[in-house]
This record gives structure tokens, C-alpha cells and sequence, in this order.
């Protein structure tokens, strides 16, 4: 995927107020509209001024863009850095004015469907007062805070323009309880800590967005946790009695004899203990030691030949 500079693309420096934003664009969006534009590429260019347009004018997703820095090429090959949005705070608003089929890779991989600009409800008018709108941010969690449940505390940066019409951080801090058992993607609600209410309006709400830190031993698919686990060849031939780590605490755990790597042995409710408890699943990897002295080498020759064995035999060599 393509990193797309939107500074660029509309003409601007990245310190420009939200009024030059909107000049650049609608000067852009005359010259390409393919209504009336000669330009050969004018469809191709006006959908790249949308796109602009559509993060930089909106203070909230030109803040989250901009954290990600100056230091990449348009065009330049691009993942979003794990955790890229964590602790940003957005309101529901979906796309706003724009046609999302018409945004490119780039723009879903930060602002997509799965991302905070999905929409999850809107501001609700009264005659003389308006109910704030709901907020949304993600936190990352460790998954042991899943496991056993936990109290923290998060700092949540919001966009506000400033006296000179650039979007600026503020941030605020909250005291968050991490109920035990939820899984990634799943939402927590803090009643009443979105946007306040116009003319005595109630306030909105907080949707918190869990996704888990990277774990040095555990992946998981929902409620299901994974753990790759090294094991010798002679414990793989032999079967043994291994320490195996979970989230919950060590355990003693009976590996076959004669498994083969990538093997699956299920612990069955050792997964995330949610409502409906996930299993965890431990992945049988083969180590194979170095042979660095004479005599392991000398071991290594005694063992090839008490086996008749060629890995290779289903590819015909």
C-alpha cells in the first residue's frame, strides 16, 4: 500500500489553518472535476483531492494523520505502525460528506470501516437543547488484564482548534475498570464522559475499543489463546512431561510421543475466561540444537544413522 501525503496533494504546508484547507480544495476540486476539467488524469486527481480533503478537514483525523510525521514519500510503501490511533478520541461521524468506495487503501487502512470513523450513532437534536454525542477511542490492555481483571488509568487525547484555526491535542485522564473475560474488539461504556450537552442536554457517552499490547509468548483469536512452544527432537520422539506457561499460571502438561511439529494440543477452558470460555491451543515447534563440539557432532552422525528417514521424499529427491 502507498503512503499518500495529503499536505502534498492538496498544496499546502502542514502547518496550514483550516481556512486555507478549504480554499486549496475547492480551488483543486474546479480545476479536476471531471465535469468540466481537460486534465487526462482529472477523475484519478479530483478523487485524491476528496481524500485530502476528507482527513484534512476534519480536525480530528488531520491530528491522528499528522502524529504519524513528516517522514514518509508519497508513494512510498506503508503499514500503519502497530497501535497508530491508541488513546485518540473521536466522534461518531462515519465519512461525513464523502463516498467511502471512493477512498483508496491508504485512507481504510487508518480511517476504514473497522477504524474510528465508523459511525456509531449521531447527535440527537431537542427544540432548545442537544444531547452531546458519543465519543470512541481504543486502549490497549496487557492480556493478563483479561484474565484476572483490572483497574487503570488511561490518558485519552481529543481535537480542539485552536485561536488560529489549527487542530490541537488537548488531553484528560480517567480511572477505567477492566472487566474480566473481555476479549479484543469488544467495547466498554462510560456513561456520560462524551461530548457535553448543549442548553442542558445530557452528555454523551465513552466507548472504549480494547485491543491487546503484543505478547512476547501469546496471540490470540477471540476468546482463544495461542502459544507457540519449542521442544526438542528427542521430546518430540519420546513424548515428556513439560512446564507450560499460560495467562492464568504455569502447568504441567503431557506432550505425545511421536508428534509432529506444528502439533495442536487443546487446554480446554484456558482461554479468556469470558461469558463463554475460550480454549487455549499449544503449538508444538521443533528446535534443533547446534551441533558446535566433536561429540555432538559424533551424536549427530549416530542419529542419522539409526534412522532410515529422508524428509524430502515426497518432493522425489
Amino acid at each position: 500500500m502507498e503512503y499518500k501525503d495529503y499536505y502534498k496533494i492538496l498544496g499546502l504546508e502542514r502547518n496550514a489553518d483550516q481556512a486555507e484547507v478549504k480554499r486549496a480544495y475547492r480551488k483543486l476540486a474546479r480545476k479536476y472535476h471531471p465535469d468540466v476539467s481537460s486534465e487526462k488524469d482529472a477523475e484519478e486527481r479530483f478523487k485524491e483531492v476528496n481524500e485530502a480533503y476528507e482527513v484534512l478537514k476534519d480536525p480530528e483525523k488531520r491530528a491522528a494523520y499528522d502524529q504519524l510525521g513528516s517522514g514518509f514519500q508519497s508513494g512510498q510503501d506503508f503499514r500503519p505502525p502497530p497501535n497508530w490511533d491508541q488513546g485518540f478520541e473521536f466522534h461518531g461521524g462515519g465519512y461525513t460528506d464523502a463516498d467511502s468506495e471512493a477512498f483508496s487503501d491508504f485512507f481504510e487502512s487508518l480511517f476504514g470501516r473497522g477504524g474510528f470513523s465508523q459511525g456509531y450513532g449521531g447527535r440527537q437534536r431537542r427544540q432548545y437543547s442537544a444531547q452531546g454525542e458519543n465519543t470512541y477511542a481504543r486502549i490497549a490492555i496487557d492480556l493478563e488484564d483479561s484474565y484476572r481483571g483490572s483497574s487503570r488509568q488511561i490518558t485519552l487525547k481529543h481535537t480542539v482548534l485552536g485561536e488560529d484555526g489549527r487542530p490541537q491535542l488537548q488531553e484528560r485522564t480517567l480511572n477505567v475498570k477492566i472487566p474480566k473475560g473481555i476479549t479484543e474488539g469488544q467495547q466498554i461504556r462510560l456513561a456520560g464522559q462524551g461530548e457535553a450537552g448543549i442548553g442542558g442536554g445530557k452528555p454523551g457517552d465513552l466507548y472504549l475499543e480494547i485491543i491487546f499490547n503484543s505478547h512476547r509468548l501469546y496471540h490470540t483469536e477471540g476468546p482463544t489463546v495461542y502459544l507457540d512452544l519449542p521442544m526438542a527432537p528427542w521430546e518430540m520422539a519420546l513424548g515428556a512431561k513439560v512446564q507450560v506457561p499460560t495467562p492464568s499460571g504455569p502447568l504441567k502438561v503431557t506432550i505425545p510421543a511421536n508428534s509432529d511439529n506444528g502439533k495442536k494440543l487443546r487446554l480446554k477452558g484456558r482461554g479468556i475466561p469470558a461469558k463463554q470460555p475460550g480454549d487455549m491451543y499449544i503449538v508444538l515447534q521443533t528446535v534443533t540444537p547446534s551441533a558446535t563440539s566433536d561429540a555432538q557432532r559424533e551424536a549427530y552422525r549416530q542419529f542419522s544413522k539409526a534412522f532410515d528417514f529422508n524428509p524430502r521424499q515426497s518432493m522425489g529427491s
